[in-house]
């Protein structure tokens, strides 16, 4: 049974979610910053973009176990009071995050023209995409060694931080890209390769802060720097379940821009816009999953009612977030009108916009609750579940409806009627195991499966 006692106050939520917010939100607004410097290069530069970022982004965000999947290790231990433990997760995620990295790179600039070609259909907006994506990908490592900074000090409940250092990268991002893309005083710019060199500049510094701040708690707590098999391995046992569920998001995502594009420029580039609004509202409402995330993880890892703790915390995550979604979702529905135009003039593009924007306003109270439960689930360690879920709302939610829209000429409607489908059956499946108890599994390490 829950006691008072076992409900975390609200400012506690609110102190770990409130940094993390402007994190997450940190670089999906970049991108939307970037989406509108690139947007006044035309249809075709819009396009590119979409396809080679979608790339780049499913990429990255399938190794995100380097976040996720440390913050829920690191977040037990600190729960238990081993803080030196906690900082050791740190430690090998980020030696895992340069190996991984750069085997990302290397293998990167080997597919990029064949994968580009295939999602772009060839042709000019397949050209552009290869542009970009060549000099993003010198970026991955960076971008990982900044998922796994950001997982172990969440783990140890530090968001304040992390948002220092990410704002300090993504605001040089911003600044540096409309001058890289277009240039300044007599120089004509780099075009599309200039918003990729942005990334590259930010993700450098970020990356410096985050080594910075492990290798000072490591000398504090006297944390050996080497890098240690046994951790390794116990962390990529965590991680294949969330790798497999992030393949199912890459499946999904690659497979919606492969088909925007053959419906031509313009519906390309208004999925562009439309679902890098999607993508920052998503990380937006994931704060209250990250304060999840740390408050449940270091719950379970406490020996003193854990599991009912850990419950009473996901019943209030789930009302932060269902109500977050409601406000969202009314408040993008009124500017329907107003915002598209900021990120293109192309009438071509606006006209192609409102199809799939209804879709996402209505789709926020959902996304509120499902993200708000994933986090509690990721706090949990609880991946294996998630990752056969998910899978499964990919394959009987997203994927048929894609692929339906291509065969049977339905555009961006059909493409987003799937995101509809696979957010429901996402929904049902962590509504139910929230309302079970077998995630809240106590412990310092949860066991192995």
């Amino acid at each position: 049974m829950t006691r008072v006692s076992d409900r975390v106050p609200a400012r506690q939520v609110l102190r770990l979610a409130a940094p993390a917010l402007p994190v997450l939100a940190a670089e999906p607004l970049y991108l939307l910053v970037d989406t509108a410097v690139v947007g006044r290069l035309g249809a075709v530069a819009l396009a590119g973009l979409a396809v080679a970022g979608v790339v780049f982004a499913q990429v990255t965000s399938q190794l995100n176990f380097l976040s996720y999947g440390t913050t829920a290790r690191a977040a037990r231990l600190h729960g238990a009071g081993r803080r030196s433990a906690a900082v050791g997760e740190g430690v090998q995620a980020t030696w895992l995050a340069l190996a991984v990295g750069l085997l990302v790179l290397c293998v990167g600039q080997l597919v990029a023209r064949p994968v580009a070609e295939a999602l772009g259909d060839g042709g000019a907006i397949a050209e552009a995409a290869v542009s970009w994506l060549r000099v993003a990908l010198l970026g991955a490592p960076l971008v990982l060694v900044t998922l796994a900074g950001n997982g172990w000090m969440r783990g140890v409940q530090d968001t304040a931080k992390p948002l220092r250092y990410v704002l300090a990268g993504n605001g040089l991002s911003a600044v540096a890209c409309p001058v890289l893309v277009h240039g300044a005083g007599g120089w004509a710019g780099m075009g599309l390769p200039g918003s990729a060199l942005a990334n590259v500049v930010g993700q450098t510094v970020g990356a410096s802060l985050f080594v910075g701040a492990l290798a000072r708690a490591a000398r504090a707590e006297s944390v050996s720097l080497r890098p240690s098999p046994a951790v390794l391995r116990a962390q990529m046992a965590l991680g294949r379940d969330l790798i497999a569920r992030s393949l199912a998001f890459q499946a999904c995502f690659l497979s919606a821009a492969a088909v925007a594009t053959r419906f031509g420029a313009a519906a390309a580039a208004a999925h562009q816009i439309v679902l890098q609004l999607w993508f920052f509202l998503a990380l937006v409402l994931d704060a209250v999953a990250i304060a999840a995330q740390s408050l449940v993880g270091a719950a379970l890892g406490s020996p003193e009612r854990g599991a009912q703790r850990a419950r009473a915390l996901a019943a209030q995550v789930t009302r932060y977030g269902l109500v977050l979604g409601v406000a969202f979702g009314v408040l993008f529905g009124a500017l329907a009108g107003v915002l598209p135009p900021v990120f293109t003039p192309d009438v071509a593009v606006l006209a192609e916009v409102p199809v799939a924007w209804w879709f996402f306003v209505a789709m926020q109270p959902v996304a509120g609750v499902v993200f708000a439960l994933d986090g509690v689930l990721l706090g949990a360690g609880d991946a294996a579940y998630l990752r056969t879920t998910t899978l499964l709302a990919a394959v009987l939610g997203f994927l048929p409806a894609i692929w339906a829209s291509l065969a049977f000429g339905w555009g961006l409607a059909g493409i987003w009627s799937g995101l509809v489908a696979f957010m429901l059956i996402r929904l049902v499946a962590v509504s139910l195991r929230a309302r079970s108890d077998r995630w809240a599994v106590t412990g310092a390490v949860r066991p192995a499966r």
